[in-house]
């Protein structure tokens, strides 16, 4: 039995991490797991349903077939065995598409230098096949053909794309190792971390501040000003990042929270004074965009147990919200 969610309480924005409307999202509802992300999609691919369940399929079988370079070489999606794999989904008309692209030709060019069995598939959003050439002209990777409308959209509906760009990072047995890839590539420009497996806490930055806007989001405050304060702050909320990401995903759920360290930088000021939060450091929150909604604990010393104490009230929703 499946059942259809139309996403009308805030709870449920979260959960699926749902950031554009209108939004679709197929579930089993005997076990309440995701079967399908874009069921957007699905309707219009397949508005007979001969496809249901339309639960997700193994990357290599929604790849399967010829995969093109820009010199027109055309090769098949099995020279991917063994290779880690960025499923690239971009566009020449969104300005931080050709900005990412620019970015990632330079990557991708390091790993392949420093001889990882790396490749990318480059799986086009444009308007036209014309703009999808000369944007895959820039490119030294694979590509979708764009005339293979079908396998494109099944990409998207594998992966469930909700904005681009995007870039999902794959390992060689074609399991997402993370959907931040874009993220990943524009804090590490000398490819160091590739390919980049998730870390448990991030450091809030630029790049990743729009991470914010996916759902609830614990964002400890720190001056940055003392040496080692933000490394610091990263180990001690460590433990517990992982022992939550760990208990979701043995569920085969995401797990409910992201977690942060906030340093001091122009980027962390517009925050505290988009949210209202008092100058204190440290200064521990959780900050819920969607919602419009923040918990603030202003305690002289955090500990673990603080920490931990803090997300589980807000796990099981003892703690009183206040308005952004």
């Amino acid at each position: 039995i499946f059942m259809f969610v139309i996403f009308r309480d805030l709870k449920l924005w979260n959960k699926y991490r749902i950031s554009n409307i209108p939004s679709l999202i197929f579930l089993d509802a005997t076990t309440g797991k995701v079967v399908c992300r874009n069921g957007l999609l699905v309707i219009r691919d397949d508005p007979e349903g001969l496809e249901f369940p339309w639960g997700p399929k193994p990357f290599r079988e929604v790849i399967a077939g010829p995969l093109l370079r820009n010199n027109g070489q055309s090769l098949e999606s099995s020279s991917l065995e063994g290779s880690h794999v960025g499923v690239y989904f971009s566009a020449h008309w969104c300005p931080p598409c050709r900005s990412l692209t620019r970015v990632l030709v330079e990557s991708y060019r390091k790993i392949k230098e420093a001889g990882q069995n790396f490749e990318i598939i480059f799986v086009s959003a444009d308007r036209s096949e014309e703009s999808f050439k000369q944007y895959f002209s820039e490119m030294p990777w694979l590509a979708v053909p764009y005339t293979d409308e079908a396998r494109r959209s099944r990409l998207n509906r594998l992966y469930g794309i909700q904005g681009i760009p995007t870039l999902i990072m794959l390992d060689p047995q074609g399991e997402v190792i993370t959907r931040q890839g874009r993220v990943e590539v524009l804090n590490d420009e000398d490819c160091r971390e590739f390919p980049w497996h998730p870390k448990p806490v991030l450091e809030l930055s630029d790049s990743n501040a729009a991470q914010l806007n996916e759902g609830p989001c614990l964002v400890l405050f720190v001056d940055s000003e003392d040496d080692g304060e933000s490394e610091a702050a990263k180990q001690l909320i460590q433990p517990i990042a992982e022992k939550i990401i760990a208990k979701y995903k043995a569920k085969e759920e995401e797990a409910p929270l992201l977690f942060f360290v906030a340093g001091e930088d122009d980027m962390t000021d517009s925050l505290r004074d988009y949210t209202n939060l008092p100058e204190a450091a440290p200064l521990l929150t959780i900050l819920d965009m969607s919602a419009r909604a923040k918990y603030v604990m202003d305690v002289e010393e955090i500990t673990p147990a603080i920490v931990e104490a803090f997300v589980n009230d807000f796990l099981a929703e003892k703690l009183k919200p206040e308005p952004i």
